[in-house]
């Protein structure tokens, strides 16, 4: 007995089969490419998510070819839209978390009035499937009269596999469409804003069944037709189930695209400021307070490629460049940054460069400038300043230079969970749930993977990136 996880992220997708003891039997992963046609556009093109995942089901089922198949579930990239015609189409490109262009429509938001903030419990983004619905109503409105379903993209996805149309409220939460107290589409903004209540499916349990996998999509997989598909969850969420976080009161740090700093909580308390997020938990039960970072391993990707660096000397060069790499610094703000950043700078920036500086230098001063982000977002989160350990988690987090690097700027005991697919892992253990194999998110505690220290503090090192970070915050909390 076998179960299949798939998250699909923003910029590639993984797939994660695990046996009935919660063991990693095989994982594959497969690219794709984000596109930006105009300045401040962040899209992808749904077809390439489509032949993504049959790639890499079908990778991952030669690695484990006697695994007997017995659900399946996903995860995927918050926000963003996929705006789907009745047949499960897209009548244009996803539009995408980092996605800023409906900068303009929040102003719809701040007309709603009344006690919105407080049911919203998030701050107000563009990426978010609200305000981009919005601005397509506005500026395309062919396109959006041609909707039948916005969809987050595993809702996309799974509509594929399934045919069928549904949300779960992990998912919902980061939309500025939900109320998140009362779990359910928010009626008084839905329609405060002109949009067309109809194109938002039910909500239902990320570990429910939410259709079984179809003749035409198990053809394309390689799968048995009739296969139970979990709801699923957004990929912060699934990977807090993934790495078995189950209690409030312990902080975890997830590094990828993006960067999420989480905590779990029993009741229904957002950050009153909007500073940070707040979100229904995977679980069925919680919710989970987060600080996240837009531009995390997004723009060490771009650093690298405009470099023509590999990530092995971009992840080294944290241990070989000492720390402020000679005076340079660099703003990796290349996507607007979330609302616990006080001042959005005009892009990012490498500041101070001198003729003796190399491109090691740079490639460090890269993963410094994303380390102080992060930092930035920690502080911000309320309640996380009373921990000294962080639990950390994702595929961004594999290179012990780099860990190290985390644990002197953070100034924090890094615990590391021992899976590199921790979104992945949870969309399977959420489809162990939805075929009945474990009862609830809770049963999962059995299985969860094994933690472990991997990065204390260096002292002398510790106080030099202090001094780093001070300088990076003079310039990263002012507009250039």
């Amino acid at each position: 007995m076998a179960f299949l996880g798939i998250d699909l992220g923003t910029s590639s997708v993984k797939a994660i089969i695990l046996d009935e003891q919660g063991q990693t039997l095989g994982t594959s992963k497969v690219d794709y490419a984000v596109r930006s046609p105009q300045s401040r556009w962040a899209e992808s093109d749904p077809a390439d998510w489509w032949r993504a995942t049959v790639e890499v089901v079908r990778e991952v089922r030669t690695k484990v070819p006697q695994a007997r198949i017995q659900a399946l579930g996903l995860s995927g990239q918050m926000h963003g839209v996929v705006p789907t015609d009745q047949q499960g189409q897209p009548v244009r490109a996803a539009m995408l978390w980092a996605d800023s262009r409906a900068e303009g429509e929040l102003y719809h938001y701040f007309e709603l009035g009344g006690d919105i903030n407080r049911r919203l419990a998030n701050p107000l983004l563009p990426g978010m499937a609200g305000p981009l619905l919005c601005w397509l109503a506005r500026h395309e409105n062919a396109n959006y009269q041609a909707m039948r379903w916005a969809l987050q993209p595993k809702d996309w996805l799974r509509w594929q596999l399934t045919g069928q149309a549904a949300a779960d409220p992990s998912d919902a939460s980061g939309t500025l469409l939900y109320d998140l107290s009362q779990n359910r589409w928010d009626e008084e903004v839905i329609a405060g804003l002109g949009l067309n209540r109809a194109l938002f499916p039910s909500i239902i349990p990320a570990g429910a069944q939410a259709g079984t996998l179809t003749q035409k999509a198990a053809t394309e997989l390689e799968l048995p037709a009739g296969l139970p598909i979990a709801t699923g969850a957004a990929d912060t969420a699934a990977a807090a189930l993934g790495t078995g976080l189950l209690s409030p009161g312990v902080t975890q740090l997830t590094l990828g695209t993006g960067a999420q700093i989480i905590q779990l909580r029993s009741d229904f308390r957002p950050d009153d400021s909007l500073r940070t997020h707040f979100y229904r938990a995977a679980d069925g039960s919680n919710w989970y307070s987060m600080a996240a970072v837009q531009n995390a391993g997004l723009v060490l990707d771009w650093v690298r490629q405009t470099l023509n660096a590999s990530w092995e000397e971009m992840y080294a060069s944290a241990a070989t460049v000492a720390p402020g790499a000679e005076g340079l610094i660099f703003l990796p703000d290349l996507t607007r940054e979330r609302a616990h950043q006080p001042a959005n700078h005009h892009g990012g920036a490498f500041l101070r460069l001198r003729l003796h500086h190399q491109r090691a230098h740079m490639l460090h001063a890269a993963l410094e400038g994303v380390a102080f982000g992060v930092r930035l977002a920690l502080e911000a989160l309320p309640g996380a300043q009373e921990s000294s350990s962080l639990r950390l988690a994702g595929g961004g987090s594999v290179h012990p230079a780099w860990r190290q690097m985390l644990a002197d700027i953070l100034n924090r005991e890094l615990l590391l969970v021992d899976t590199s697919s921790a979104s992945a892992r949870g969309a399977a253990l959420l489809a162990g749930i939805a075929s009945g194999h474990w009862s609830d998110a809770r049963a999962t505690a059995a299985v969860a993977p094994g933690i472990h220290s991997n990065g204390v503090p260096q002292p002398e090192r510790a106080r030099a990136y202090q001094e780093s970070y001070q300088q990076f915050l003079k310039h990263a909390l002012t507009n250039l």
